[in-house]
């Protein structure tokens, strides 16, 4: 028994003559009659009681032509969710992102993704860059939003692409005697105490923002580390400390926190999409190719307005 046969069936059941149902599967009449002829030998059944004059249904065809009706919209939909998740238009994701992603890149794309792909089910995680490199090449996430370059095993089996430039900025306390200055010289910040993630989480952001100090003539005071940007700034309003951030964090808003340009704004640190090299999946294509083009290196992504010296609010 096989599909066609269901459909043969269904369609003489409800033209009631061969000839019309033929036409109607687009077949002549003697293998259209075969065929419903090797469907009642394999069932053993009369399906149709046939006369010169017209054609009926047996109580066994109405009982059959009733489930191979759902039989066949079960097949119907079986084929277009397979067809769809094929072109990426259905099934699940999973994203890992930084906290600053979410600042401004992640919600923009999420809204693309979600109104092109509303059958798609989006996980997000918030994870550390090592921590989504790692499962990235496990597969325990589908696409990550995080500071490249990436070290180690992972770094073999991953693609990454820059999606955003930022400057980095001075996190500081609202009441800091550095506040008032609209840019700060890196210098500046010398023997100052500062909030930071651990480098394991993100050693390329954290090599970034360590050799602007260095290049400045100092090595930061580390005081308290945290893991979630969100934590650092808040960590800084509470006068822990001062620290340097990719310059979206600037638009967590927070009150008791200013965020200053650094002298000279050279540095920048990238937010790149990575997948697994060579991934098929049609969901991950989908979702990566909503991104821009990667930036200019040395220029800040078009998304990436400057933050501008404020007092008090950020």
């Amino acid at each position: 028994m096989n599909l066609r046969q269901l459909r043969y069936a269904v369609a003489l059941a409800e033209e009631l003559n061969f000839g019309r149902a033929a036409l109607r599967e687009g077949v002549r009449q003697p293998p259209f009659s075969q065929q419903i002829g090797k469907l009642e030998e394999e069932l053993g059944v009369r399906l149709f009681e046939r006369t010169t004059r017209q054609v009926r249904l047996t109580p066994a065809g109405e009982a059959f032509v009733a489930e191979a009706r759902m039989s066949l919209a079960h097949a119907a939909l079986a084929t277009e969710s397979a067809r769809r998740v094929g072109r990426g238009e259905a099934g699940r994701l999973v994203v890992g992102f930084v906290g600053s992603a979410t600042n401004i890149t992640l919600p923009r794309v999420l809204r693309r993704f979600r109104s092109r792909y509303p059958g798609v089910q989006v996980e997000l995680r918030e994870l550390p860059t090592a921590q989504q490199a790692e499962e990235l090449r496990q597969g325990l996430l589908d696409v990550g939003l995080l500071h490249a370059p990436l070290a180690g095993p992972a770094a073999e089996v991953l693609t990454t692409r820059t999606v955003a430039r930022e400057l980095l900025l001075a996190a500081l306390p609202a009441d800091h005697p550095l506040a008032t200055r609209g840019t700060l010289p890196v210098a500046a910040l010398a023997g100052e105490p500062f909030v930071m993630f651990p480098r394991r989480h993100g050693p390329a952001l954290y090599d970034r923002i360590t050799s602007v100090a260095l290049a400045a003539g100092f090595e930061p005071t580390i005081v308290q580390e945290a893991v979630q940007m969100q934590t650092i700034v808040g960590l800084v309003a509470a006068g822990t400390g001062v620290s340097i951030v990719p310059e979206s964090v600037a638009r967590l808003r927070h009150g008791d926190v200013v965020f200053r340009p650094l002298a000279p704004p050279t540095r920048v640190v990238t937010l790149d999409v990575t997948w697994r090299t060579g991934d098929p999946n049609p969901l991950v294509h989908n979702f990566r190719a909503l991104f821009p083009a990667s930036p200019q290196p040395g220029s800040p992504h078009p998304t990436m307005r400057p933050a501008a010296p404020t007092r008090g609010k950020a």
